[in-house]
């Protein structure tokens, strides 16, 4: 019905709207009692589908990625489309605005996103507010630095998000990948990313302490775009900070054998969806096969099929997150992708 119905009309608007527009829809159908029905259509409840990555048990490894409820309003309502965890963010301390409109962008012919939002949310304080209802769903909290905060200060802006979010989420993830904060990605160098995660790991250590010894995986979600040395280098952070996983990837600025408009091709920001599908895999089974799978990885980027889940959790992905996939496939593709799983 998705497909056939409610995506024409959607892509008749500006998608950033439309994603309002579905957020306000999706929230009164739960505040009007549908859970119980969306859950019973949806949702996949068997033991087989549980995995524990991380110290964590996730009922499916299906989750939604950051990015979709950035400020944690509707985590528990979207986790009643069959998700096994729902990633917040990305948050920043203070709130902002993020990048000038128009800024999203769809580019159907290959079923693809640009988006240049620019870590638009509310800051951490409203988030904390709105992570206190019940969670029904396990949450991470996905992490970065204001636009104004310059990078020898950024670090300033992770441990203040890790402190605040400590006892509403159960994990992290480091953005340091987003290509739409200016100056962002430089922090994924090899020395500065060490610092930082150092850093965070050390507060972490001491969060664990004072919260009943309760501790919080923190993962790193890197660019597709690096190279096969910068993913070496990323290994070797890993084993060197002791961090619990990397997400693999982010968007990417690549724009090679896209068939949409060139006015679309040419806009600034990260891509994502269908083009991303290979190099994202790609990514996960270098990071896998070089680290002889020494920690967890969470696949994300253009799976819009069972298969291409499926070929992710082949490559070595622990875990995956759907954006782009659910917003072309609908919320039918997270059972299709357990059903899949379930068969294999």
């Amino acid at each position: 019905m998705y497909k056939r119905f409610l995506r024409p009309f959607f892509f008749l608007f500006d998608p950033e709207f439309v994603h309002h527009f579905s957020f306000a829809f999706i929230g009164f159908f739960g505040r009007i009692g549908f859970g119980p029905l969306i859950r019973a259509f949806y949702q996949i409840n068997d033991p087989r589908l549980e995995r524990e990555v991380f110290g964590l048990k996730f009922k499916n490894p299906v989750g939604l990625a950051a990015g979709f409820d950035k400020n944690a309003t509707l985590y528990n309502e979207l986790s009643d489309f069959g998700f096994g965890f729902i990633e917040i963010g990305t948050l920043t301390p203070k709130p902002q605005a993020g990048n000038p409109k128009k800024r999203l962008f769809r580019l159907k012919k290959d079923q693809a996103i640009i988006n240049r939002m620019g870590f638009n949310n509310l800051g951490i304080e409203q988030a904390v507010v709105s992570l206190k209802k019940k969670h029904r769903v396990l949450i991470g909290g996905n992490i970065g630095k204001n636009k104004l905060t310059p990078n020898d200060q950024a670090a300033h802006d992770y441990l203040a998000c890790l402190t605040a979010l400590y006892e509403h989420v159960d994990y992290f993830v480091v953005n340091v990948s987003s290509p739409n904060t200016p100056g962002l990605r430089e922090l994924q160098e090899k020395e500065p990313l060490k610092a930082l995660l150092n850093l965070l790991m050390d507060k972490r250590q001491k969060l664990f302490a004072s919260h009943a010894g309760v501790s919080k995986p923190l993962l790193l979600k890197i660019a597709p775009d690096l190279t096969d040395t910068q993913l070496l280098d990323i290994i070797e952070i890993v084993a060197e900070t002791k961090i619990d996983g990397v997400i693999a990837a982010n968007t990417t600025l690549d724009r090679k054998g896209l068939q949409s408009p060139e006015a679309l091709i040419c806009q600034a920001g990260g891509l994502s969806g269908k083009p991303l599908k290979n190099r994202s895999t790609d990514v996960i089974r270098f990071l896998s096969e070089k680290s002889n799978k020494a920690f967890p990885i969470i696949g994300v980027g253009g799976i819009h099929s069972a298969q291409d889940a499926l070929d992710k959790l082949e490559a070595g992905a622990s875990l995956l997150q759907l954006w782009t996939g659910f917003v072309y496939e609908g919320p039918s593709l997270v059972k299709k992708i357990n059903k899949a799983i379930l068969e294999g």
